[in-house]
Formats: structure tokens, sequence, C-alpha cells
């Protein structure tokens, strides 16, 4: 439906970006044929893949179009700070000496201590297999791309030899309607990870006008409500002994997006190799893909 209706704008003014790092990804080739763009000496594409024999980067070659090597020690979730990430994100106007200044400050004390204790912790419970989920409660809404990023990093990571936690994105304060009842009152198998932004919104709100019933709403902001809701269910979690992580934000500019994504990727990596499975391949998924090419020939 996307390409649809993608076919309806005038596709030599859009920059298309085409990333596969092993070239032959059967998505990513099929939404490029679909789009019908490919011509010699196109300007308008981008191609980023390994240097190999596959179809993006032959493809380069066969019709001279614009290609960046894509590293080939760095699977696909890892690879978020390198071109795949980086070139796009450069196109979109961020700065990416930016992202890229703090990445090794978890690597020093106090951060350092913080990651080794996390890391301990969550590799006891992966061990015991009594916690099934990690339930990220965003209540930040410009953090739900980077929050199902790491949602496919600890899914695809840990997700072995029978162990694993399913990771799931909550977005708050909605599903405090709709599944905080499962959540306080199901079955305590879950972690819970809260993601909230410390930001000052002075716009109060006024609500005199409707006497006592909305007293207590009144000279408050949105994000004062917004924090008394998240507090109330961490508050609720303790209460019923349910495990907790809260990560609080005092911005969101490009430090602390590189420091985010650097976190979850030590934190991780070192979680999958403390429980002795490879943190950095995917078998199953690679098994679905083989299979897929087979009915397809």
């Amino acid at each position: 439906e996307k390409i649809e209706k993608l076919k309806k704008k005038n596709l030599s003014n859009i920059l298309f970006l085409i990333i596969s790092k092993s070239g032959n990804t059967t998505e990513t080739i099929s939404n490029l044929l679909s789009l019908n763009i490919i011509r010699t000496n196109s300007k308008n594409i981008i191609l980023i893949s390994q240097k190999n024999n596959s179809f993006l980067h032959t493809l380069s070659k066969k019709k001279n179009i614009f290609h960046i090597s894509h590293k080939d020690y760095l699977g696909g979730r890892y690879s978020v700070l390198s071109e795949t990430g980086c070139v796009p994100a450069y196109l979109m106007g961020l700065n990416i000496s930016r992202i890229r200044k703090n990445l090794l400050i978890h690597f020093k004390p106090p951060n350092s201590n913080y990651l080794k204790d996390s890391v301990k912790k969550m590799s006891v419970m992966l061990n015991k297999k009594k916690f099934k989920t990690i339930v990220m409660v965003n209540y930040i809404p410009e953090l739900n791309d980077f929050l199902y990023w790491n949602q496919q990093l600890i899914a695809e990571s840990l997700g072995k030899n029978g162990k694993g936690f399913l990771p799931l994105v909550s977005t708050a304060p909605k599903d405090h309607h709709s599944l905080l009842q499962l959540f306080l009152d199901g079955p305590k198998d879950k972690i819970f990870y809260f993601f909230n932004l410390d930001k000052i919104n002075d716009k109060k709100i006024n609500s005199k006008i409707f006497g006592k019933p909305g007293k207590y709403l009144n000279k408050k902001s949105l994000n004062q409500i917004k924090n008394s809701q998240k507090d109330s269910f961490i508050q609720a979690l303790r209460k019923k002994n349910i495990p907790i992580r809260e990560f609080k934000l005092k911005n969101l500019d490009e430090e602390t997006l590189g420091e985010l994504f650097s976190y979850f990727m030590l934190e991780i990596s070192m979680i999958g190799l403390m429980n002795n499975s490879n943190p950095f391949d995917q078998p199953a998924v690679e098994q679905v893909k083989l299979l897929t090419k087979k009915k397809l020939l």
C-alpha cells in the first residue's frame, strides 16, 4: 500500500537509500524492484551493502549507481552507528560527530559500575526463566523508533537455546487504559523498563471554571500529570514486588541518542555472552530466509 502511494509521486525528486548488509535481503530487493526506479547512472539512489557478488553490489557496478560499502563484521541490529544508520541520519540533518561523542562513556565509572551490575542481574533473570517479558513503557513519543530497534536487539540477541525475553513496547499513558490491569494483576513474569523525559512544561491547565470536580488539575502542566501517572504506576509495581528499571532522559539530543544505542548494545551483548550464547547471530531467522527463497525458486 505504501509503495503504491509512493508511485503516485514524482520519484525522480526523491532520494532512495537501499540498505542490506548481505545485499540479497528479499524484502529490500522486492521493494526496490516494485518501485521501478533503477536506471543507469541514477543520481537519486544510494546503495549500501557489502562488497561481494550480491544483488545490490552487482547492480551498483552494472548500472553505475553510487555504492557505500557495509562493514562485513557488523550485523544488522549492531550496525546502527555505522554507515547503515549514520548516512541516513546525516542526510536528515543530524550531527554525526555528536551522536558518536559519548559512545565510550559506559566503560568509565560510575557508568561502568551500573552496566556491570545490570548485566549480572539481567543474566540471572534470563537464566532462571521466571521472567519472560520485558515491557518498555514509553512516555516519550519521539523515542518510539529507538525502542522498536531495542525490541529487535533484545529478541534476536537473547532469544536462543530455549531462553530469551519477549520485548514489548508499551505506549504510555495510552496503555494505562488498556494493559495496566494485566500488568499489575496478571502473571508476575514481566520486567518493566520506564522511559521518561525530564522536561519543564510551564503551560498550566485552568480548571477553576469546572469547580470542585476539576480542582485537582488546576495549575498543573501536562508534564506534571504524565509524571504523576508514571510515578503511580511504578509505585503500584513496587508494592507487588514486580521488577522495574527507570531511564530518565534529560534531553533528546544527538549525544543522548548515541549513549542509548551504545549502552543497550553493550548490555545485551554482555548478557548473551554470560549465558553462553552468541548475541551477534540469528540462526533461526536465517533458516526462515532460506526456506522463503526455496519456495520462490
